[in-house]
Order: C-alpha cells, then structure tokens, then sequence
C-alpha cells in the first residue's frame, strides 16, 4: 500500500485523542508487498510499543515526535509515565523486587541519528532508568553503568533517590517469600488479603518497550525494567543489553522485545530483527524471525514443556525506517501497541504457537 501524502498534524492528534479514550483491538497489521516500496515510500511517523505502553505511553511519545524532539527524547518521555505509574509493577516505582525485596532496575535507549546507546543495570532507588540511560548515551563515553556506579552517576545529574518499594509490592513480595517453603519460619497470608489487582503479578511480570521513527526516517527505542519476580540480586536481564532486549539502525529499523531475557540475550533477539528488517523483510516478518530462532535455540530440558515446546514467552516489537510497524510472540496470549497514521491502538500479537 504506498502513502504518498502524510497526514495532516491536527488531524493525527485528533485521531490520537479519539482513540486514546475509546480504543477498540484491531485485527493483524496488513504486511504489505515487499520490494521497491521500501525503496520509495516516504515515511511515516509511528511508535510501537509493548501492551503496557498503551495508551498514555504511545501517546506521549507520538506527540513528541510531531513536537519536532529527537525520537530518542520522545521515546523515553512515553516510557516514563509507565516507569512513574505504581500500579504498573513492572517498571520503576513499584517494580516487583529481587528475592531479598529489593528493587533492582534496567533500561537501554539506542539512538539512531548518533548510532550511539547508553544502559543502566541492577540500579536502586532511581525510578527513571531510561532516563538515567539517556544521560549514559549523551554524557559519556561509555554504554552501560551497573549497581553503584549507575546509582552515583544518576545523582549526579540531579536524580533523587527513593524507596521503589511501594506497599502493594511489598505485599506480593512478602506473598511469594511466605509460600517459598513448608520448613522456613515465614508464613504465607491468604491470597484474598493481597490488593486488589495485585494477584497477576504473581505470575505476570513484564517490561516496556517503546521504538519509533519521525517523519524523517529518524528511529530510536528504549526497553525498561524492573526484571524478573524475586530474581538473584544482581542478575540482569536482556533489557540493558543492547543487541537483545533492544536494537536500532538507523538504514533500517528499530526493535526491542519483552519476556524470558535470558533467552533474548542468547539469541540476540532483536539485532535478528533490525538485520531481517535491513534486508527487507516486514517488521512482522522479521520479528517471526527472532521468535522462532530462540525456539530452536531453547534446549534445556527445564525450559521445555511434555511437547519440547519453550514453557516460556517472549514478545518482539519493531518499526522500519518507512514507519511499518509489527510484532510476534512465541506464544499467543498478548497483544502490543501501535500508534501512526491510523491511529493509536492495539494489535494482536501472532505467534510461532498458537496453543
């Protein structure tokens, strides 16, 4: 489908409005034809994103963009509301600690303009690790700071420490800690007497992602975390990781993931995805690509269900140069978050299984 007129900026934020307060799930992205369209096409300016982004993160970021920032300002700006958000337990204030209760975070951003990124690792008591991360990219030399140093030098660009521990997760914390062993002195509370809302995260963690293109054909992402439920202290995930939990080129596009990060980091995840998007591929296509690459890769007989099929999920998401959009799971049971010139909305993930 070729787009040779780009939309009217009141008349996009308008539709961003409209389906922001009343957004319905869309059905598959069209994957159109490849060839020299990709060649022609002007681009358009879209974010693509993780569910959780969705709406007031895609938003954000989106109005950024049409603002005239840098894509990697605008990025990082849509990611800090979930980061800030307490109800969300997968980022920032009120991430899901560590097994000792501590809060532990990890972001990336990767610049594309620049080819440069900046990551923070296993750092505490900062709420903003994608921010953090930024002033990495532009501050310094280097591409990732962990644990203390990370720490210093967020308050050393003015960034106050905090107690990320709010007192819902400190209640699933203390859930988990309680039902860890029938021989330990801890005891468990009944489930019912865990907050409202608070039950999913038992079992449902997560992370954001958020990558987008101007209508220049600028691209940049960020992923943020706070990592996987009651992890090691220390052990950091795929999302500071540039190459697995996020990736951009600028020739080609931007990618980023969420899910089991040590199988992204395995698999390099989404490089896969930007190198089969740099070769033409559909941003749907190359995220199938990664999915299925990390299913062949999974070995371990303890990360294989009775069918030899991964027992875990992880989710790609990725934006071409031309402002495509799409994503894939392993797993089918989630959808992601797109916003461009139809609009902001959700989109079902397809899936290398649909069972």
């Amino acid at each position: 489908m070729m787009h040779n007129q780009e939309p009217d900026r009141r008349e996009f934020l308008s539709a961003a409005s409209a389906l922001a307060a009343g957004a319905s799930l869309a059905g598959p992205e069209p994957r159109p034809n490849r060839g020299p369209e990709i060649l022609i096409r002007r681009p358009h300016p879209a974010v693509v994103a993780s569910h959780n982004a969705f709406p007031h993160c895609t938003e954000a970021a989106m109005k950024a963009i049409l603002a005239g920032k840098p894509v990697v300002d605008a990025v990082v700006e849509g990611v800090t509301l979930v980061e800030n958000d307490p109800e969300d337990h997968s980022v920032g204030l009120g991430g899901i600690p560590n097994e000792e209760g501590v809060v532990e975070l990890d972001a990336s951003v990767m610049d594309g303009a620049s080819g440069l990124s900046g990551a923070v690792a296993s750092i505490r008591n900062i709420k903003n690790p994608a921010s953090v991360a930024l002033r990495v990219l532009r501050y310094t030399d280097h591409c990732l700071l962990v644990g203390e140093g990370a720490l210093r030098f967020a308050k050393a660009h003015g960034f106050k420490e905090e107690e990320l521990l709010t007192d819902d997760a400190r209640e699933i914390w203390l859930y988990w800690k309680g039902n860890l062993s029938s021989s330990d002195k801890w005891f468990a509370k009944d489930l019912d007497q865990l907050p409202a809302g608070a039950k999913k995260w038992l079992t449902t963690t997560g992370t954001v992602n958020c990558c987008g293109v101007d209508r220049n054909g600028q691209l940049a992402g960020t992923t943020t975390t706070s990592g996987l439920a009651f992890k090691i202290p220390g052990r950091v995930g795929d999302s500071p990781i540039v190459g697995a939990g996020l990736y951009v080129d600028n020739d080609a596009g931007a990618a980023g993931s969420t899910g089991r990060g040590e199988a992204n980091i395995i698999s390099c995840g989404s490089l896969i995805v930007v190198e089969a998007m740099r070769r033409g591929a559909h941003p749907t296509d190359a995220c199938k690509e990664a999915a299925e690459r990390i299913v062949r890769l999974t070995k371990a007989k303890h990360l294989l269900d009775a069918r030899g099929r991964p027992t875990f999920n992880v989710n790609f998401y990725a934006v071409d140069k031309q402002g495509r959009t799409g994503g894939f799971a392993i797993k089918r049971k989630d959808t992601y978050a797109v916003f461009d010139e139809k609009g902001n909305r959700q989109v079902p993930l397809d899936s290398v299984f649909a069972d």
